[in-house]
């Protein structure tokens, strides 16, 4: 069971995790070993409430497929069960992203005083710009 947060937890099931050969540099233990790990997680088959799965796929994320599944593979390190826990890790923030709501924005005016502090900056501005003109006989 992944936990994402006191409300939302994914079961173990709907998770497909399979170990893959890393690639890049590592020498006889790359080519021998399946240390990364390559995460499935199918958003629309998903016991995750449906605003959550909205958000989850209207997110701009590259992981997350067309079909509505996220896919993470982790590779960086040299044991498997260490890149399992990176690509829970990382599912479980993408999913912590989409969970969490943002305030909406206030619209506020501009105070007086900050208007007057701006108005008087650009005419210190202004004359400091013609004190270094040419000056006229």
């Amino acid at each position: 069971m992944l936990r994402i947060n006191r409300h939302i937890e994914i079961p173990d099931d709907e998770i497909v995790v399979s170990a893959i050969r890393a690639r890049g540099a590592g020498g006889q233990n790359v080519n021998k070993v399946a240390s990364a790990v390559h995460l499935r997680f199918d958003v629309r088959a998903s016991s995750l409430p449906e605003e959550i799965k909205r958000r989850l796929l209207a997110l701009p994320d590259r992981r997350i497929t067309k079909d509505g599944v996220i896919v993470i593979k982790a590779g960086q390190h040299r044991s498997q069960d260490m890149n399992r826990e990176e690509a829970l890790r990382r599912l479980r923030s993408l999913v912590q992203r989409a969970s969490a709501t943002q305030r909406p924005r206030k619209p506020t005016q501009p105070t007086r005083a900050s208007q007057q502090k701006r108005l008087d900056s650009k005419t210190r501005r202004g004359r400091t710009k013609a004190l270094r003109r040419r000056v006229e006989d």
